[in-house]
């Protein structure tokens, strides 16, 4: 395994509400020196989560909602925050309830993904819930999401639609897929 860089600086040169932007003053172990900047967690965050829900054997749930960072609506898989106390699994649950009205009986860990790893330290936890059920809580979104649903025998096909560009659910959906495959419980 290769010897990270040596920090010889950090400090915050941006915060918001939301962001923290940290500069990051490094030197490789060849002696070059290059300074970064990174988009930090907070420091209090728990962690997010990301659900891919199967509505049935070959269907999993999709939310459309208001994306301010590309300022449209888009199409993308259940997901928000964990709270303080709260485990992975039913950080899951709860958000699959408030975003798209279904709570699951089954809930199984997946893995764990960045965004971007070259500019952001946040991470996302991806679950796997099944055995859907119509249950309902509010959230913290300020206005429905739509629901939709994507054939896991057609993500090819989701890439190209016009409301769907988040490279981590796609990711997630295709893990989950070749997991799922893998099981002998879907078949391609």
């Amino acid at each position: 395994m290769r010897q990270k860089p040596t920090v010889l600086g950090r400090e915050v040169v941006a915060k918001s509400r939301l962001f923290t932007v940290e500069e990051l003053q490094l030197r490789f172990t060849n002696g070059v020196e290059r300074t970064y900047e990174r988009l930090a967690s907070k420091g209090g965050g728990y962690g997010a989560v990301m659900i891919v829900a199967l509505a049935d054997d070959e269907h999993a749930l999709l939310v459309e909602e208001y994306c301010a960072g590309t300022d449209d609506y888009q199409l993308s898989l259940p997901k928000g925050l964990i709270e303080p106390g709260e485990d992975v699994l039913a950080a899951a649950n709860r958000e699959l309830k408030e975003e798209a009205g279904f709570g699951a009986h089954q809930l199984e860990y997946l893995t764990e993904l960045s965004l971007s790893p070259g500019y952001m330290s946040q991470k996302i936890q991806v679950v796997l819930a099944r055995d859907l059920y119509p249950e309902s809580l509010p959230g913290d979104e300020p206005e429905p999401m739509g629901v939709d649903r994507v054939n896991l025998r057609e993500l090819a096909n989701l890439v190209q639609h016009p409301q769907f560009s988040e490279g981590r659910a796609l990711a997630a959906l295709y893990l989950a897929r070749d997991l799922l495959t893998q099981r002998g419980e879907f078949v391609l």
